[in-house]
């Protein structure tokens, strides 16, 4: 046998007793017997390394288990390793939580702290630049070290190594018995961490698996990653870690537990940072001076915990996670992130996306500061609140008087202050609240798009006996017979106009009578209220014609489905499904295609029309100049003039007290109900409170907007809104108040308005 086949032999040999360390077996007396009687053969392998060049070396002993980049698994060559997602709001900036089973984010290397990189390859692999993925040296060295019973045990395994094997562990391809038969501690698997060590060198520079490893290496308290890891320490991005930082982040990689300066030993992770700091005035990095006086630094953490889903956002905003609640939910339908629910939940929390959500930090502040104005957190009413960007669907805010928490309540208190039932949305157990007269715009608009105009008249008695059959209360010789609320202020001559103004439920009952229960409420499911109560989606999908009551509004809907079918009309007859977000980015920095869904549901005129009468009660004008009365007047003094249009409800005996407004910007509604109680009446008294915060919510989403007026419909949805008084065929005229603004002085009074808005 020549010398060189001694020295392959040797070699080989080395690889054996690299792969036994490596598997950090219990060292017995006899294993630690049997490693000294073969160290004698490692001085022949020293030698080898000596006097041939380590990858030379390479060649020649590990020929047979060596292999190509191209029977690389995927993982490796296309890393899938899990990351956080983010959600931020509209701006882009603004943290609303992330999303993760594993608390990592990839960055470049050009993100990360020269003194970062330096520390790493001293602490973890001093001959990183000068081996080929497999170092011989260092597992000679590393063996000598164990074998002489050295105070720090060491490895042999290289950065190279070390990042395949972290890969194979958290590979999200695989599941959780093929990743830990990946990094078993067997001969086997060593072989085959060698291979892939040196086949990815053949084809990776090593800046980039340095990147890669920088990326994926654990560095104790839930930290994966040099990213996570420099928040969870030191509340900064690795670019801005000092050498100190450096030093101490990469001295926990070798036993992240043990030298956690968190949750484990402080006084270990300073004499791992002085090791690192020696390491690296070794490789020549930094000098002796620099090290002793980084030595001396104090230790200066500022450890952050990352919030992780929606009852732990940033900033304990609380008041943020119905709207992150109600984003959750809206990703587990898109196929965009998977086909199973399953496959898009783990999207979410290890795909590593940024997203800007359409949640508005503004808007949402006032909303909370408003419902909680109204009702406090400890009330077991609730006022929720949802606005909507009309024309894209976009939310731009859900509030509720309640912290979405999964902490207890006190006994007796079911839902209130802690909840996590989505109030505003629906889903689940809430169908939600009946929305009074608000659903006197699904009639108007049913009546309006069968031919019939503004002008519609008709002498709205206080009792209207109908064609439905009924018992009990509100029966008229067994037929359902609807009451106006304040017959004083609602009965006689009405028109579209006055009719919803002043919300008059026998014009509206008979209108609905006219164009068919059935039309109205297709009409509201067209512009998205959906039926979640049991009850009422039978009815509607058996016996609709029969529903004359569905104008009073006596089905649940939510505030985000109202102020979603209101925003429909607002951007003229365009449907958009509401939509949490502004864009997603995926890790790679493509987009995800998840802009609005939007389709014209409504003929323009039809919608144009439905906002001329819907001015009316909100103390505005018509085109036509026909508003005489309105139950929310004081919204036009919150908006100053502002062109906005709106629509209030109470239902029956004020159990609930809703009202929904608009602008070409924004549709903002709210709903002040019990939703453990549906028996507790509100009462008429909250209507003021409610009118006066859904405003305020529009005032702030429109502040330093544009005015947008609206458009005027045609005449022919207009018709002719000459009164009785006027037409003597047309029967008795409409009962005005004072300060009827119809008239040549009228249009006087709306000329100075518009000179005065300029």
């Amino acid at each position: 046998m020549n010398w060189l086949t001694v020295v392959v032999q040797a070699g080989r040999f080395a690889y054996f007793l690299a792969i036994l360390d490596s598997m950090a077996l219990p060292r017995t007396p006899l294993s630690r017997l049997f490693t000294v009687l073969l160290a004698g053969l490692l001085a022949g392998v020293v030698l080898a390394v000596a006097v041939l060049p380590g990858n030379l070396l390479l060649g020649f002993a590990a020929r047979s288990v060596l292999g190509s980049y191209s029977s690389l698994p995927d993982a490796l060559r296309t890393p899938a390793t899990p990351q956080r997602s983010y959600l931020y709001a509209n701006d882009g900036t603004t943290l609303i939580t992330s999303f993760y089973d594993v608390n990592r984010t990839d960055v470049g290397l050009d993100e990360i702290a020269p003194s970062m990189q330096a520390a790493i390859v001293a602490a973890e692999d001093r001959r990183f630049y000068d081996h080929g993925g497999v170092d011989l040296r260092g597992m000679a060295r590393a063996l000598v070290a164990n074998v002489t019973g050295g105070e720090t045990a060491q490895g042999g395994s290289t950065l190279t190594m070390q990042y395949v094997r972290n890969v194979l562990k958290t590979d999200p391809g695989l599941t959780a018995e093929e990743r830990a038969a990946a990094t078993e501690q067997t001969v086997e698997r060593k072989l085959q961490e060698i291979r892939y060590a040196n086949a990815l060198e053949q084809r990776l520079s090593k800046d980039e698996i340095l990147n890669r490893y920088l990326n994926i290496a654990y560095f104790g308290s839930g930290a994966y990653g040099v990213s996570a890891a420099s928040q969870r320490y030191f509340a900064k991005t690795p670019a801005e870690l000092t050498l100190s930082e450096s030093a101490l982040l990469a001295g926990l990689v070798q036993s992240p537990e043990a030298y956690n300066p968190i949750d484990g030993d402080q006084e270990a992770a300073l004499v791992r940072r002085a090791y690192v700091l020696d390491a690296m005035v070794a490789t020549g990095e930094i000098t002796a001076g620099e090290a002793a006086t980084t030595k001396v630094e104090p230790l200066t953490l500022r450890p952050t915990a990352q919030p992780n889903g929606c009852t732990a956002p940033a900033n304990g905003n609380d008041d943020w996670g119905f709207f992150c609640d109600y984003l959750r939910q809206w990703w587990l339908t898109q196929p965009a992130f998977g086909e199973t629910v399953e496959e898009r939940e783990q999207a979410l929390r290890r795909g590593g996306y940024t997203v800007v959500t359409s949640l508005d930090p503004e808007v949402q502040a006032t909303a909370q500061q408003q419902v909680t104005s109204v009702y406090g957190y400890d009330n077991e009413r609730a006022l929720p609140v949802a606005a909507v960007e009309p024309g894209t669907g976009r939310v731009l805010a859900m509030a509720v008087n309640r912290h979405y928490s999964l902490e207890a309540n006190p006994a007796g208190q079911p839902n209130y202050p802690n909840t996590v039932n989505p109030l505003i949305s629906g889903g689940d157990s809430v169908a939600g609240y009946q929305a009074g007269s608000t659903f006197k715009l699904f009639t108007m608009l049913a009546a309006l798009e069968a031919g019939m105009p503004l002008s519609t008249g008709f002498d709205a008695p206080s009792q209207l006996p109908t064609r439905y059959e009924a018992e009990g209360d509100g029966s008229c010789d067994g037929r359902w017979c609807p009451a106006n609320s304040n017959p004083e202020w609602m009965d006689g001559y009405r028109m579209m106009w006055d009719g919803f103004g002043r919300s008059v439920n026998t014009y509206f009952v008979w209108l609905s009578e006219q164009v068919g229960p059935e039309k109205v409420v297709e009409m509201a499911q067209r512009l998205g209220i959906t039926f979640r109560s049991e009850a009422d989606a039978a009815f509607a999908e058996n016996n609709a014609e029969n529903w004359g009551s569905f104008t009073l509004g006596v089905a649940a809907a939510t505030p985000l489905d109202l102020a979603n079918a209101y925003a429909t009309v607002a951007a003229e007859g365009t449907y958009c499904a509401p939509l949490p977000v502004v864009s997603v980015t995926a890790p790679d920095g493509s987009a995800v295609p998840v802009g609005p869904s939007c389709e014209r549901v409504l003929d323009a005129d039809v919608a144009r029309a439905a906002t001329d009468a819907a001015r009316c009660p909100v103390g505005q004008r018509s085109s036509a100049d026909q508003c005489n009365g309105g139950t929310a007047t004081s919204v036009n003094q919150i908006l100053d003039g502002r062109p906005v249009a709106g629509k209030t409800g109470s239902s029956e005996g004020n159990a609930t007290e809703t009202f929904v407004g608009f602008t070409p910007q924004v549709a903002v509604a709210g709903i002040a109900a019990n939703p453990d109680d549906t028996t507790d009446l509100v009462g008429k008294a909250v209507q003021a409170q409610v009118i006066d915060a859904v405003a305020e919510v529009i005032s702030t989403a429109v502040q330093g907007e544009p005015e947008q007026g609206f458009v005027a419909p045609s005449p022919e949805l207009v018709g002719d809104p000459r009164t009785p008084a006027e037409d003597p065929e047309q029967g008795r005229g409409p009962q005005r108040e004072p300060g009827d603004d119809r008239g040549p002085f009228g249009e006087l009074r709306r000329w100075l308005d518009r000179l005065n808005r300029g």
